[in-house]
């Protein structure tokens, strides 16, 4: 053979070589920095949710209004607790300056629409999923439930940890000042 087809026959041998180690190589994706956490006193970044029982929406669509994030699971026995007097609030005349919803932070999206039909709930639900679990991590949900009170303008002003009665008159006057700024806690309860 002439030296240049043994230059061809060796660039062929190592081009196939290349190419079997890249096919027998387990492709790795770089990983995606989770979201970080929104402090009190930030605005939420604008991101699209799932629709659980209505469709997708970006959270900037509930700009304008005071909003209230309850984060919850199917699996969790406080949050299924707490569920009726979020809707209650949401139908009350002190509830109603104020736009609630829920998002899910289940595996399983059946699971949490069998919860929804189960409570028969009326407000808008929204689902967060993984790997990076956007919702979860910015509204930092490590726990739940946990609730998130967010002003007009999209800024986080207080984080409520635990179940609690949310149409009580105690968790109302919460809510009102934790919106007009008074005694507004990072993390309560």
């Amino acid at each position: 053979m002439p030296v240049s087809s043994i230059q061809v026959l060796r660039r062929s041998i190592a081009a196939c070589a290349c190419t079997f180690t890249l096919l027998a190589t387990p492709a790795v994706a770089a990983p995606q920095a989770p979201v970080p956490l929104v402090a009190v006193g930030q605005v939420l970044p604008d991101v699209v949710m799932a629709g659980l029982n209505g469709p997708n929406k970006p959270l900037s669509s509930y700009r304008g209004r005071p909003l209230i994030i309850n984060v919850w699971a199917s699996w969790c026995a406080p949050c299924r607790q707490e569920a009726a007097s979020l809707e209650r609030l949401a139908w009350s005349e002190a509830g109603s300056r104020y736009t609630v919803i829920g998002i899910s932070n289940d595996d399983d999206r059946n699971a949490a629409l069998k919860w929804l039909r189960h409570s028969n709930a009326t407000i808008s639900h929204y689902i967060d999923t993984g790997p990076r679990w956007t919702l979860e991590n910015m509204l930092g949900a490590s726990t739940i439930p946990i609730t998130v009170l967010v002003d007009a303008k999209g800024r986080v002003v207080a984080r409520f940890r635990g179940a609690r009665d949310w149409d009580s008159a105690e968790s109302i006057q919460l809510i009102e000042r934790a919106f007009a700024g008074r005694g507004h806690p990072a993390s309560a309860r």
